[in-house]
């Protein structure tokens, strides 16, 4: 790893049409590949918008990276490392041609993103990569694995994959009150938990199960019940189990809103709302999510997003 490295004696000062050019690459990425999120950053004021597609074009490779089915899982990791290492270096000042370090480098000086963070969110794109997945690519059929015993397991891995974008996110929004960490924590986990929800089928296909092994034994359901869905009655209580603990998470969300920055807050309400309203759309199909996958229409995310610029004029 790069702890070694030390600051350039001169940082490193790319250009402005340089800063333009590699932050015109992250919009990219992430107009191609953030689907509910790039909604979000439309809302935001110009500076921001593009310090957040940095960050997620900066997530999007390290997921690249990880999920590269080519390379042997720990051939994926060491590549991870050597990614980070590069990063570690523009982040200390020394010069990198690649878009998205010049272009993150640049948002996490202006918003004073902590580098820990950020590798967290690197670390947090292979918490789903381990050895097993190896035996999956070799085999004919995913060998299902219950990932977590206890919801406070599930919690730990929300965290680490979704609970620190959140931190991350509130450094560019900008915030004030301390008490604004613990509910981007929580939000976070809402929205992990909802996409666990809506994945249940699709992630049991790959041989994983996210919901926790205490959960399934409270209401019956032996882990191959997921991959068909078969008999929706015996599982909708656990599904509606985890949908109403999604729910009461979401209340962090409507306390932290007011306390990000004022220009920021339309884009955290439209994140929001976007997310929870994937979550209703589960409940009103009364928790099927095995027929087909459970998801907002353009239409309704660009109505969203409508009534946040509408917010941010106001």
């Amino acid at each position: 790893m790069s702890a070694a490295v030390q600051p350039a004696t001169v940082p490193f000062a790319p250009t402005e049409s340089q800063l333009t050019l590699a932050y015109s690459v992250c919009r990219g990425i992430a107009r191609s590949a953030a689907k509910n999120f790039y909604y979000a950053f439309l809302v935001l004021p110009h500076p921001k918008s593009q310090a957040l597609c940095a960050v997620y074009a900066f997530m999007r490779r390290c997921d690249d990276i990880t999920d590269d089915a080519a390379l042997p899982v720990h051939e994926r990791r060491q590549k991870l490392e050597s990614w980070l290492d590069v990063f570690h270096r523009a982040a200390s000042g020394l010069p990198t041609d690649d878009p998205i370090l010049l272009a993150l480098a640049d948002a996490q000086r202006r918003y004073k993103i902590p580098t820990g963070l950020l590798d967290q969110l690197a670390y947090g794109t292979e918490t789903d990569v381990d050895d097993e997945d190896q035996l999956v690519c070799e085999t004919a059929a995913p060998i299902l694995t219950v990932r977590h015993r206890t919801f406070d397991e599930l919690r730990q891995y929300c965290y680490g994959v979704a609970s620190v974008v959140g931190l991350v996110c509130i450094r560019i929004f900008g915030y004030r009150d301390a008490a604004a960490e613990p509910l981007a924590e929580r939000c976070g986990l809402a929205f992990q938990l909802t996409n666990i929800l809506r994945d249940v089928k699709e992630d049991a296909d790959m041989g994983r199960v996210y919901l926790p092994e205490e959960d399934l034994e409270k209401f019956g359901v032996a882990p191959a019940e997921l991959k068909s869905g078969s008999d929706l009655a015996r599982l909708r209580p656990l599904l509606q189990f985890e949908g109403d603990r999604a729910r009461e998470f979401y209340r962090a969300a409507d306390e932290l809103i007011p306390l990000v920055d004022e220009d920021s807050q339309p884009a955290l309400w439209v994140l929001v709302t976007i997310y929870r309203r994937l979550l209703e759309r589960i409940v009103e199909r009364h928790y099927d999510v095995f027929s087909r996958k459970v998801s907002l229409s353009t239409r309704e995310k660009v109505t969203v997003l409508a009534r946040g610029v509408a917010k941010r004029l106001l």
